[in-house]
């Protein structure tokens, strides 16, 4: 059972800091544990010196302390990453603070957590951009108001309430289910989803609600990434991916993209999956004064404001259409992936603004001349438009046949 209140930042700059957030927690009637992320060897009263976390990297101290403070604080990033995974099932609660620099390693470190295990970080930056630091996990940021620079005033204040912050959820968790998170007696789904395949996403939630618990992602690339994650922590029975838009904005520069490893948590898992082409017939922008240049012939739609979306081509169609094929080949699990003949989304149908037969076309050409067909893997044409019920009702029926060869 997790017991711990892990509490992580540079001791060589911020140890009255760290031993204060100690302390608090401590009178709130709980073990914290203070860890040193510091990149230079120094002496310093904590619980887990930096020389023990900086061991954790793959090629071990010497690669974190460097002496250069670029690559330390990369390294050392990635060292309490592997500290924390290791030691995931010993945190109850993770608190951290730090500027920069200080934050980007603590916040790596605690996206190694799970999902649902309280992370709290205090941040110099956190009234930025917090993408990068957050990214597909749940870590709350909270402003450090002044630098983190010794206590003063203001600080003892804010961190104070980030520790008491930080008691509360951990004894919210203690109590919920004697040190676990709520239970569910239901399986866990995860669906993504746009405003443009929502019908389809309420069609199938409304079919399953009684036999799972349905975990629903807007497809925003951070979206993805977090669905994704919970496939990877092994918290998901299956995942109907019927929205696969990320991929446009990752191959295009749009806003909304997925990294990378798209799909790669469906072939690290091997869970049972079920995905489709949904709104793979538009990119993201912002205003229409932030779209690229070179995009200024093309077909546009303002969703909003602050969204612009552009359709996307036959070319570009057919080149999604093969990286999706190669990404799913390599997945060993139960795949089926469903196209949408008569449309891919709301605006890709007869009279809307995207609908481009030529283009789905392309999309769906490519995916059956890539695709790498398996026993377990496997693409089916259906003969609907992504929001009519047939379609929802195929999504049911494959996700039943999936299940079934687990």
């Amino acid at each position: 059972m997790a017991s711990r209140i892990f509490i992580a930042g540079t001791a060589d700059t911020k140890a009255a800091e760290l031993a204060f957030l100690g302390e608090i927690v401590r009178a709130a009637g709980l073990d914290p544990l203070v860890v040193d992320l510091s990149t230079t060897p120094h002496a310093a009263r904590v619980d887990i010196p930096a020389s023990e976390v900086a061991a954790c990297h793959p090629n071990g101290v010497e690669a974190v302390f460097t002496g250069d403070r670029g690559s330390a604080v990369a390294a050392m990033g990635e060292a309490f990453a592997a500290f924390m995974a290791a030691r995931r099932d010993d945190v109850l609660a993770a608190l951290g603070i730090g500027g920069s620099g200080g934050t980007a390693i603590v916040a790596q470190g605690f996206r190694a957590l799970p999902v649902g295990t309280p992370k709290l970080i205090v941040s110099t930056v956190a009234s930025g951009q917090v993408a990068p630091y957050v990214g597909p996990s749940d870590i709350a940021m909270m402003y450090s108001v002044t630098d983190l620079a010794g206590l003063n005033r203001i600080s003892r204040v804010i961190l104070a309430n980030a520790a008491h912050a930080v008691a509360g959820m951990a004894k919210g968790r203690l109590q919920a289910t004697g040190g676990d998170a709520a239970a569910e007696t239901k399986p866990a789904i995860g669906l993504t989803m746009f405003g443009v395949t929502t019908p389809c996403v309420r069609q199938v939630t409304e079919a399953l609600q009684d036999r799972f618990d349905c975990l629903v992602f807007h497809a925003t690339g951070t979206g993805g990434q977090s669905m994704e994650k919970l496939a990877d922590s092994g918290m998901l029975a299956a995942i109907l991916d019927l929205t696969t838009t990320e991929v446009c904005d990752f191959m295009m520069g749009g806003i909304m993209a997925c990294t990378p490893d798209r799909f790669g948590a469906v072939a690290r898992s091997r869970a049972p999956y079920v995905g489709s082409c949904g709104a793979l017939d538009m990119v993201n922008f912002g205003a229409p004064d932030t779209v690229p240049a070179r995009y200024a012939d093309r077909l546009f739609y303002r969703h909003n404001p602050q969204v612009t979306l552009m359709r996307t081509t036959p070319e570009e169609n057919a080149r999604m259409g093969a990286w999706i094929a190669g990404r799913l080949g390599a997945c060993e699990g139960p795949v089926r992936f469903l196209i949408p003949e008569k449309g891919v989304s709301l605006l890709d149908a007869p009279g809307q603004p995207f609908h481009d037969p030529q283009a789905d076309a392309a999309l769906f050409s490519a995916l059956e001349t890539h695709w790498k067909p398996g026993p377990r893997r496997r693409l089916e044409r259906v003969p609907f438009a992504i929001n009519d019920p047939g379609f929802a009702q195929a999504v049911v029926h494959h996700l039943d046949a999936v299940l079934a060869e687990t």
